[in-house]
């Protein structure tokens, strides 16, 4: 299967070829940053709601 796709890749013009890989860069990136997306937007939700702590909070916490 992967010499398929290495012999599909050649056969491409150079415009094509840089256009799958720009959308292939567009995939990955939604990939690897979706953990953290997902992250952020429970963290919104629990800000809106009024769950965060203070700079001083932080500081107790840390015995500090």
């Amino acid at each position: 299967m992967e010499i398929l796709k290495q012999n599909i890749l050649q056969k491409l013009e150079k415009e094509d070829l840089e256009k799958v890989e720009y959308f292939i860069k567009i995939l990955l990136k939604q990939s690897k940053y979706n953990a953290l997306r997902q992250e952020i937007e429970a963290r919104r939700k629990e800000i809106n709601n009024g769950e965060f702590l203070t700079h001083e909070e932080i500081w107790k916490e840390l015995n500090v």
